[in-house]
């Protein structure tokens, strides 16, 4: 069973979908629904959905006010809305389908057949990142989930992790660039074991990629790339122990 959940202003359009769903698609679980952007915020911290039916205009914002407040889109999103010139902003958000009303069983079917084939995929990957990683204790897979596909990622590859606001860009070997919908203390937690530290509230860094730390002008380090980064007073002391350890 999928988790759905339903956010639209109109109850007419709420029921209509619920009754689409319950009549045509019994895999489908209808967990919940709201009508607006704060209680749909709500709901979806509420009802861990694994889909969004989601409307893009309603009365107390839009549901991209709604997805600028989520920390982690964890869930697959299939918008729905009778205007067509929020389609192009749509796609740039990453959204899974997006349905004009009225919807039609034909289009919700073929949207509900990507989320599904979406969510197995990353089940799938996800799973196989976790046995690897039980059967090793040197080389750690980190899966990281963006907004188009699953990457597999050797940490030791990892240059360093930038924070923008409630994004994460990950830099790794050859100058390659991924962003990530979680924050940056999601990827603190998951690398301090491995030899990455917090020098910023923006910046953090592998350390064997480190080339040298200067102490003049609050601190700055330089990595092997030759990218400068600022080091905060409070991580400054910190760092300086890390390097009286070696």
């Amino acid at each position: 069973m999928f988790r759905t959940l339903i956010i639209d202003d109109e109850e007419n359009n709420r029921l209509r979908l619920k009754q689409i769903i319950y009549k045509h698609f019994p895999h489908i679980q209808v967990v919940g629904e709201a009508d607006g952007v704060e209680n749909g915020l709500m709901a979806i911290t509420n009802f861990n959905p694994d889909i969004v039916l989601l409307d893009i205009k309603m009365a107390d914002g839009d549901a991209f006010d709604l997805l600028n407040k989520v920390i982690s889109i964890s869930f697959k999103i299939i918008f729905i809305t009778a205007y067509e010139e929020y389609a192009l902003k749509a796609i740039k958000f990453s959204a899974l389908d997006y349905l004009l009303k009225p919807v039609s069983v034909e289009d919700l079917k073929s949207a509900f057949y990507k989320a599904e084939n979406q969510i197995l995929t990353d089940l799938k990957l996800q799973v196989s990142n976790l046995q690897n990683n039980l059967r090793t204790t040197k080389n750690k897979t980190l899966a990281l989930k963006t907004s188009e596909k699953i990457y597999l990622l050797d940490v030791n590859d990892i240059i360093r992790c930038e924070a923008d606001r409630n994004y994460t860009y990950l830099f790794v070997n050859e100058q390659k660039k991924h962003i990530a919908s979680q924050p940056m203390k999601e990827f603190e937690d998951i690398l301090k074991e491995f030899g990455f530290i917090r020098i910023h509230k923006s910046h953090l860094i592998n350390m064997a990629f480190i080339e040298s730390f200067d102490k003049s002008d609050g601190g700055y380090v330089i990595l092997k790339d030759k990218t400068e980064l600022p080091v905060s007073r409070r991580k400054k002391n910190e760092l300086l122990t890390f390097f009286s350890k070696l």
